[in-house]
């Protein structure tokens, strides 16, 4: 049988409301059955929410320096695990084995980067026109960060939004692309190894119509970081205009290349 996986919410591994599932399976072999994923929807993202905004008055108050040791362990466990993320990222979504190591020590990166940071998210001062006044301003975090990521970097281009939103004090409610929701089930099962505490980071995997917008809709998410097509963008930003969250967007584009006569071709 293949594994079942849940969501992860509010600190439990639970299913979808709805129990219903769909199959993950190997691009390069169609009769391997990854596994078994819960089909969430609206109520399932509503619960995510909720927890996510309940945890974020306890987590804000968390030291910077702290919060940037848990990524640093987060790290660690990503180097120990490197091998075995690989390869299920190419049993899920068919990279080579080269590449997938790249994807996953991209992530290893990204841990140590946003750890070191958590020593220096520094703040501004300036001087005040005012006799007797002194003017400071210190980062604070925005809330609850809906991150919505694509299958072709499944661990790279979560971790490049998640760990910096935990950094600054944010929680999170993630929805991974459904081509690649083992290799993101197995970067919250870690996070939450590091020592996140319940409810700071959340999954709901299922569809982009049944929980992308639903967390892009929902008033309660502050900001949103997505990866993905142009055409969804626009959905998005559009969506997320009625209740002014902050988004950030990295669309798709065309990127030229000019092949010059002493280029190396076999490579």
């Amino acid at each position: 049988m293949p594994k079942k996986y849940q969501n992860h919410i509010n600190g439990q591994w639970v299913d979808s409301k709805s129990g219903e599932v769909f199959e993950n399976r190997n691009p390069a072999n169609w009769e391997e059955v990854v596994g078994t994923f819960p089909k969430s929807g609206k109520e399932d993202v509503d619960d995510a929410v909720k927890a996510a905004h309940a945890a974020f008055e306890k987590w804000r108050l968390v030291p910077v320096p702290k919060r940037g040791d848990i990524l640093r362990k987060v790290g660690d466990l990503l180097v120990a695990r490197k091998e075995e993320l690989a390869r299920l990222m190419t049993r899920e979504m068919g990279k080579v084995l080269v590449e997938t190591r790249g994807d996953v020590q991209e992530g290893i990166d990204t841990a140590y980067y946003a750890a070191g940071e958590g020593r220096r998210l520094f703040g501004r001062t300036a001087h005040s026109e005012l006799p007797n006044k002194f003017n400071m301003s210190i980062r604070m975090p925005v809330g609850v960060a809906g991150v919505v990521t694509p299958w072709n970097f499944p661990m790279a281009i979560p971790t490049w939004k998640i760990f910096p939103a935990l950094l600054c004090g944010n929680t999170v409610v993630f929805k991974p692309a459904s081509d690649t929701p083992a290799t993101a089930t197995a970067l919250v099962e870690i996070l939450m190894e590091a020592g996140v505490p319940e409810g700071v980071i959340n999954i709901v995997h299922g569809g982009g119509k049944e929980v992308g917008m639903a967390i892009v809709s929902h008033p309660d998410v502050d900001l949103i970081s997505f990866t993905g097509s142009t055409e969804v963008g626009k959905k998005i930003s559009e969506a997320a205009s009625n209740t002014l969250k902050r988004v950030s967007l990295e669309l798709g584009g065309k990127n030229a290349q000019i092949v010059m006569d002493d280029a190396d071709l076999s490579l």
